[in-house]
């Protein structure tokens, strides 16, 4: 069993920020990438970034520039700073964590793909 725990949604004006957090634990594994999802009301769940375990980062276009994802390998965390934040952003962000095969491998962008999330955190980006 693989627990993955969010933390630092809330409420932002446009143009503001905020970091999420995702806590790892139970039977990790070194290699894993990890990766962030969003899913807003009536939509699908999308994929925002991923890092695998070298340390590569990936994003969706339209967070690119503003988004930027790191991780601590040492406590199995990852983080997503999210700055200049926009009214289409608001979504409930989730953390996964999946291996795809080396420590190297480019993390999936289907969401399909990712089989350990964690319970997800409101981020709204209202004035």
């Amino acid at each position: 069993q693989v627990q993955l725990v969010e933390s630092g949604g809330g409420l932002v004006q446009p143009g503001g920020s905020l970091r999420l957090s995702c806590e790892v634990s139970g039977r990790t594994r070194s290699g894993n990438a990890m990766g962030w999802f969003r899913q807003a009301p009536g939509k699908e769940r999308e994929f925002v970034a991923a890092v695998n375990w070298a340390g590569t980062t990936y994003y969706r276009n339209s967070v690119e520039g503003r988004f930027t994802i790191s991780r601590h390998n040492a406590n199995y965390t990852v983080y997503l700073q999210m700055n200049n934040l926009k009214p289409e952003d608001t979504a409930v962000y989730y953390c996964a964590t999946e291996y795809f095969g080396s420590q190297r491998a480019t993390p999936s962008r289907n969401q399909q793909r990712w089989r350990n999330w964690g319970q997800g955190t409101q981020v709204t980006v209202s004035s």
